[in-house]
């Protein structure tokens, strides 16, 4: 615990967290830590790191608890099916014990262009999958010696040599109601993605049916410092490429976006891709881009938390070197 969270919990007041998603564009990684050692001083109360097709989930964070040692650290997400389930244990054990206290472990399905086209892993059953790796994870990360045929995979006798007190918190990656669930139900809360403020009333009441204290942290994509049009033009081409992938754009179906979106999925299925771009309503570029001046990116962040996020973690894109808007962007 942190001096500033010691600090609170004796005064009766939660923490305030303030998230930034690292490593950052526009600065090489071994040249990022003047402005990690820096964040705290700025208000950031959290890093939150992802694995894609950048950098891994984890050395990010581990320059992080070393550059900046209050620092929350948070992985958001590792996929469940890229790496098997002793080792992702054995890499979240190593972190937690690295940065005691302060390591969230995050995992999800991802989706299945990472899985299956990049790393030729089917991506059968994610919803058993998600919760057999949680359900794996928390006897792992508490030191118990697994033996156990899951639903998805097995494990002989796995003891972890590196148990970390405490044991870090696991959150779980969901978009629609059954893993949101899961979520609330067997891990500590839900990490979200792509969606508004407002969706947030929607997505969070299924995490709390598992009990209080639920953690939702929240990836928000923040384009500060770009006029409106070129902000909605970078917005567009992010959404188109998220909302063609199928798991996104179940999930807009569920929020009720098929309308809005019919045109841009009929368009980019025909091949037709800048009018496909075109098809996205301002509208909800707006509601899933936030954009425009720093202090009104600030004001749309904090809609977020309003709604019910207890993390937001902002995913800043940012022309050319990206400190002045980081610091821009921290909480007032």
């Amino acid at each position: 615990m942190t001096d500033t969270e010691q600090a609170n919990e004796a005064t009766g007041r939660a923490t305030r967290r303030w998230g930034l998603t690292v490593p950052l564009d526009g600065i090489p990684l071994a040249d990022q830590r003047s402005l990690i050692e820096e964040l705290p001083d700025l208000g950031y109360t959290d890093v939150w790191s992802s694995e894609a097709n950048v950098a891994d989930a984890f050395t990010p964070l581990a320059l992080a608890s070393a550059w900046a040692p209050t620092l929350r650290l948070g992985t958001a997400i590792v996929p469940v099916y890229t790496r098997g389930p002793a080792t992702l244990a054995m890499s979240a054990a190593t972190l937690a014990s690295a940065a005691p206290g302060r390591f969230v472990l995050g995992v999800g399905t991802s989706s299945n262009v990472i899985v299956e086209k990049w790393n030729g892993i089917p991506f059968d059953e994610p919803y058993k999958r998600a919760r057999d790796t949680l359900r794996f994870l928390r006897s792992a990360l508490a030191g118990d010696k697994v033996t156990q045929q899951y639903d998805t995979f097995s494990v002989d006798g796995f003891r972890a040599g590196m148990v970390a007190d405490p044991v870090p918190p696991v959150l779980l990656a969901a978009l629609r109601p059954g893993m949101l669930r899961l979520a609330g139900r067997e891990a500590d809360g839900a990490i979200v993605n792509w969606l508004s403020a407002d969706d947030v009333r929607t997505v969070a009441p299924y995490v709390h049916e598992g009990g209080g204290g639920k953690e939702i942290v929240a990836r928000i994509f923040v384009l500060p410092g770009y006029d409106t049009d070129t902000a909605r033009a970078i917005g567009r081409r992010m959404i188109a490429a998220y909302m063609n992938v199928p798991v996104y754009r179940a999930f807009h179906e569920f929020l009720g976006r098929s309308d809005e979106f019919a045109g841009m999925w009929r368009l980019w299925a025909e091949g037709d891709r800048k009018a496909a771009l075109d098809a996205i309503p301002d509208s909800v570029v707006d509601d899933l881009i936030v954009h425009g001046h720093p202090d009104a990116c600030r004001e749309h962040i904090e809609r977020y938390t309003e709604a019910g996020v207890t993390t937001p973690a902002i995913l800043l894109v940012a022309p050319g070197d990206p400190t002045p808007m980081v610091r821009a962007l921290a909480p007032r």
